[in-house]
């Protein structure tokens, strides 16, 4: 391989972008490995996250104190909420290692570590066994799971994006986001079946271990998929660029800097993305067993139906997004969100299988919507030197601040007003402050070809005005 510092060819002599701004694609069968590489990471992250999420009051009764149910089960929430501390971490440094040296090298840490934490909690002794060490011997688990899922939540859609053509960069990740939300899907049948045929007596006392244990070999299966892929056109020629710019200058170039004022954009948009991810794949699991009363399998069902049907969609809106823009798919899904919140807990709280599908397509439909357009945005905002970075150190303090907390604080508004439906009057205040921020706060349209002419966005993906 020559050693010899290659530079972009200038605006004007490079190759035009195609009709329909797709970008030219000489190994159709990469991309397509790139694509399975980040659905597949993605399918793993969420599996393990969300195995977590569904098994909450499984959980509750193995790895902590039998006391008070409720506190027992808010302990297991907490503990859920504390792996989205270190996300921002765990985002902080992978993004920095992305942006340096590539994002390939950063996905193949990162899957192989939430496989490994995942596994850990299947094998962990309970508080039965080991008293207080069990809790704490959790929460060292979900530490390292929330470690490794803050480079991996915005390394797989970073690099699925930067592989994409330029006017099926919302079908792209929206590829990405479906495989986000079937391993709830997953989960919840391999969770059912084991439990139907075991009997809960065996299901509780160690069947539902298996899943845990089972992320690990899913991890490597992914890890084998990564190894055959290359690194991102964008990210090689940003980088190329850059050191020619450091080898021309007599004066060391300053290092990009993170935009700050984008960053909080994006911090608030995922917030809503987060909170509707984790009512609908978390919370609403406990909601429809403590509050509603429906029975494990029952819950199990309903949730299975309801994520399989927004998984479905997802590709679909990710289509729309790019036909229509990112911010006109934010602005619907946002006011979406305000109108259906409050009626679709009204409904869910009415405690039958076929108002738990109702009630969680409602909202679920109402922010997925919403994301088809944030979730794009959250990556294509950040120029590509500071995009790994930037996008996962926004991305993930929006997903610990909203996500994390949103099943505690769900099950504390429950508690404390004794009202089921105070969790949708809090998802529509907070989608009503984020419809605010859309029209009030200059946040612009990253879309490649939709933003402005003479935009950054538009500028650095197309080369218009080089």
């Amino acid at each position: 391989m020559s050693n010899t510092l290659e530079v972009d060819p200038p605006a004007h002599a490079r190759p035009p972008v195609p009709a329909g701004g797709a970008s030219p694609t000489p190994d159709r069968q990469m991309k397509r490995r790139v694509l399975l590489g980040g659905a597949v990471g993605q399918f793993i992250e969420f599996y393990d996250f969300g195995l977590y999420s569904i098994s909450a009051v499984t959980l509750s009764r193995v790895f902590f104190p039998e006391t008070d149910s409720w506190v027992a089960l808010l302990a297991t929430f907490a503990t859920f909420g504390v792996a989205f501390l270190v996300r921002p971490l765990g985002g902080l440094f992978f993004g920095r290692m992305g942006d340096r040296h590539g994002r390939r090298v950063v996905l193949f840490v990162t899957i192989l570590l939430i496989g490994i934490a995942t596994a850990g909690i299947g094998l962990l002794p309970g508080y039965a066994t080991i008293g207080i060490a069990a809790p704490f011997a959790l929460l060292f688990f979900r530490l390292v799971q929330g470690f490794s899922a803050g480079g991996e939540s915005v390394g797989a859609p970073t690099f699925a994006l930067e592989h994409a053509p330029l006017n099926r960069r919302g079908l792209w990740l929206g590829v990405v986001l479906a495989a986000s939300s079937i391993p709830v899907v997953v989960s919840s049948v391999f969770l059912l079946l084991l439990e139907t045929n075991m009997g809960a007596e065996a299901f509780a006392a160690w069947g539902w271990r298996i899943p845990f244990v089972v992320a690990l070999p899913l991890s490597l299966v992914g890890l084998w998929i990564r190894s055959r892929t290359e690194e991102s056109e964008e990210f090689l020629r940003a980088s190329r660029a850059e050191a020619a710019a450091a080898a021309a200058a007599t004066v060391k170039p300053a290092r990009p800097r993170m935009q700050v004022r984008t960053m909080v954009q994006v911090i608030l948009l995922t917030g809503l993305i987060a909170l509707g991810f984790y009512y609908t794949s978390g919370y609403l699991v406990a909601f429809l067993q403590t509050t509603a009363g429906l029975t494990h399998v029952q819950t199990l069902t309903v949730t299975s139906i309801t994520v399989l049907i927004i998984a479905a969609s997802t590709p679909v809106l990710g289509l729309l997004g790019d036909r229509v823009g990112r911010r006109p798919m934010m602005l619907f899904g946002a006011t979406a969100t305000v109108l259906l919140a409050l009626p679709a807990f009204l409904i869910l709280s009415r405690g039958t299988m076929v108002s738990g599908i109702i009630g969680q397509l409602l909202f679920g439909l109402a922010v997925l919507v919403f994301s088809a357009g944030a979730y794009p945005f959250a990556v294509e905002v950040f120029s590509t030197k500071v995009r790994f970075t930037s996008a996962a150190l926004s991305y993930n303090l929006g997903y610990g601040i909203f996500g994390g907390t949103a099943p505690l604080l769900a099950t504390w508004l429950v508690g404390v007003t004794g009202h089921a439906i105070a969790p949708g009057i809090y998802a529509a205040a907070f989608a009503a402050v984020i419809l605010l921020l859309l029209i009030f706060g200059d946040v612009p349209e990253t879309h490649p070809l939709k933003a402005p002419k003479g935009s950054p966005h538009r500028r650095e993906m197309t080369g218009e005005g080089a």
